[in-house]
């Protein structure tokens, strides 16, 4: 039965009513409220190989309620512009005419309000795990957006973050009490750079004056009491005469950033009065900042792997000790308490390898675990099947990434962790490389080998660093009955071509064309395709902020108003939406590569990647093309020149049923042999007439 959009409102509307209601009876205080008897959406029958997520910036997407409308400066990237849960509610047609089925929305905790001059409209500078961001509303508008997406057919996503928290805290390593940022040693004074370094001067210093001068750059230290460099002993305090021991931790009391300690928990939230909160230093590992990123090859793995796991993320993000049993319980409870409150379907978790080391050992439970076994258990409990759970790993290591989708068994029996990832490893080894700088597509089935540990001697993956694998795991972690997804992570990895850490894929290097090829491979490769908010809009910022436009402002510089619908790319990601809902193969169907190049460069076959999907019913072909000039499926003459084999017999006719393309058939010859020809930076998805 199809519900109109005017019943769809009014249901919504209700169920809006009814909370303030049962708030109001609690005799609550708004986000804080007991979410108790608040309906939830069972799920049972959702595929999450069937959806088609949509990540949304909910700062940058549309200003629904201008009464929240606090600290906005829209004419600065780095500030709040004003979009919030309303906003999101007020387009929603305009999300199902697209197509998508699943929102994917930013962080809707409370934050510092802002750091150095930026502001937390992205999210992830959380003070309080337990309330809502008051820039996007309150917790009954969060839960009537999740409610109005139910109702237009799509599931929400929960960006979660269990790693850190904001700057509400400065180590004082000096010991006076306030945050200090100052430079300590030596450095060049002026009589080095005027006389003792100055040819003409130098003889008028001393040989202990001229070393001085040689070498107190070296001595020059930047203290950032903020944001110290990482120490395994811990931040020190220090003076000029020597070290004093671990540095204090002073939590700042500033009401108007909002770097307030964290507010304890309800009493309905059940936190015994006589455990720590998230105000208690011993909650975090006091390290200081990772400092090894960008030159990891200058140290040993496990150090930098140290760093990672126990250091603050960079801007003076706080590091949690989640092998505290408090930290994890405290974690693990408020984001059960999201799910209840506001009937989230699934969760994107924030810097998932900044917490244990599955990679070292599988079976040592960790954070992960026990999190990931109780979100599902929470899920199972509310009656909500399929529960997803996937998270990012920045990282284009993908044995890394992977084994966070690996279960393990102790003493305590099995364990879980991930449904997917977010798959980095084939950004930085497929989507950057060959779509956008004409790699050997042979890159992309390297992955798919290690990804399922298919064809483990292969030539070219192995001189290529490919490993073996299988690289994630092959079974699932739950059933849906028990609020999995009954689905392996193999089969699930979530697919994107840019996000909100990367500059967008139109950015600099890339044209229109190319970004048709890879959106090609997006929406039918296997794995969950994930849409960057404005893709369809050609947005093509570079990196944060540039690469979080305002979706309201519409792409001025491409001459599309806002939410425009009515423009080539739109319609091209809209029918491709359409094509992998319509074809049960592009969503569920095995793979199998058919082609793809080993080398670059001008030939016959330059730049194609074919593979065939298959389902029960059918069996489709896509072949790409992204090089510069039009291709084939055929070997190169010297080559021997022989042509892609395909499992159809002699004689069929294939025809091309990929969006905006000519229709051109393809004859299957001997041996399931066949010879397509796709334009340059084009792709043909070919069924069997």
């Amino acid at each position: 039965m199809k519900i109109s959009k005017t019943t769809r409102r009014a249901a919504t509307t209700t169920l809006a009513i009814a909370l303030v209601a049962a708030t109001l009876s609690c005799g609550g205080a708004g986000d804080l409220d007991n979410p108790l008897d608040m309906p939830h959406q069972a799920n049972a029958d959702v595929d999450w190989r069937d959806q088609v997520i949509y990540q949304i910036v909910v700062d940058r997407f549309e200003d629904g309620d201008p009464d929240n409308d606090l600290n906005v400066e829209p004419s600065v990237p780095g500030r709040y512009h004003g979009g919030d849960w309303q906003g999101v509610i007020d387009k929603l047609d305009y999300l199902e005419e697209l197509g998508v089925t699943a929102l994917w929305i930013s962080p809707v905790v409370k934050n510092t309000e802002e750091d150095a001059g930026f502001a937390s409209y992205h999210g992830y500078w959380t003070q309080d795990f337990l309330r809502t961001n008051p820039h996007f509303g309150d917790l009954y508008k969060l839960r009537e957006l999740v409610d109005a997406a139910h109702a237009h057919g799509m599931l929400v996503i929960l960006d979660v973050v269990t790693n850190h928290v904001g700057q509400l805290f400065f180590y004082d390593i000096n010991g006076n009490g306030r945050p200090d940022d100052w430079l300590s040693g030596g450095g060049l004074s002026h009589t080095c750079v005027q006389i003792c370094l100055n040819p003409e001067r130098a003889a008028e210093c001393s040989p202990d004056e001229q070393v001085y001068c040689e070498k107190g750059k070296d001595y020059l230290e930047r203290i950032i009491e903020w944001d110290p460099e990482y120490d395994p002993r811990m931040i020190q305090g220090w003076s000029s005469l020597g070290f004093s021991g671990t540095a204090d931790i002073r939590f700042t009391n500033w009401p108007a950033q909002n770097r307030v300690p964290p507010t304890r928990p309800p009493a309905w939230f059940g936190w015994p009065d006589d455990k720590p909160w998230f105000d208690d230093p011993t909650w975090y590992h006091r390290r200081g900042r990772v400092y090894t990123w960008w030159h990891e090859g200058d140290y040993s793995r496990d150090f930098v792997r140290e760093q990672e796991t126990t250091g603050d993320f960079p801007g003076g993000l706080k590091d949690l000790d989640t092998d505290n049993a408090d930290v994890a319980e405290a974690l693990t409870r408020s984001f059960e308490y999201w799910i209840e409150a506001a009937d989230f379907d699934g969760f994107r978790i924030d810097t998932v390898k900044h917490i244990d080391r599955p990679e070292v050992n599988r079976n040592l439970r960790g954070f992960w675990g026990k999190f990931t076994n109780r979100i599902r258990a929470k899920a199972k409990a509310l009656g909500k099947q399929n529960f997803f759970i996937f998270g990012e790993a920045f990282d284009g290591n993908d044995a890394l990434i992977g084994s966070y989708t690996f279960g393990g068994t102790d003493a305590d029996g099995d364990f879980g962790r991930f449904d997917s990832v977010f798959y980095f490893s084939q950004y930085y080894r497929g989507i950057v490389p060959v779509f956008k700088h004409d790699a050997p597509t042979k890159n992309l089935e390297c992955l798919f080998n290690s990804r399922t540990g298919r064809n483990p001697t292969d030539a070219f993956c192995a001189a290529n660093g490919y490993p073996a694998g299988p690289t994630y795991q092959g079974t699932p972690h739950a059933a849906s009955a028990d609020g999995g997804i009954g689905l392996a992570p193999q089969q699930v990895l979530v697919n994107f071509l840019d996000n909100h850490d990367l500059p967008r894929f139109l950015f600099e290097d890339a044209s229109v064309a190319q970004l048709r090829t890879a959106l090609g491979f997006l929406f039918t490769w296997d794995g969950i395709p994930c849409v960057y908010y404005g893709t369809e809009q050609l947005f093509d910022g570079g990196v944060d902020p540039k690469n979080r436009e305002d979706m309201s402002l519409g792409n001025p510089e491409a001459g599309l108003a806002p939410w425009a619908t009515d423009h080539e790319q739109f319609q091209l990601v809209h029918d491709l939406i359409q094509l992998r809902k319509d074809h049960d193969a592009l969503r569920r169907g095995t793979v199998e590569p058919r082609w793809s190049t080993e080398v670059a460069g001008a030939r016959r076959d330059a730049g194609i990647l074919a593979y065939e999907r298959s389902s029960a019913d059918e069996t489709l072909v896509a072949v790409l093309n992204t090089s510069d000039q039009d291709s084939e499926t055929c070997a190169p003459v010297a080559d021997g020149g022989a042509c892609m084999t395909t499992s159809f017999p002699s004689g069929t006719t294939l025809v091309d049923i990929a969006p905006g393309t000519d229709g051109a058939t393809f004859t299957v010859g001997a041996g399931g042999t066949v010879d397509v020809t796709v334009p340059a930076h084009g792709f043909r998805i070919l069924a069997a007439q």
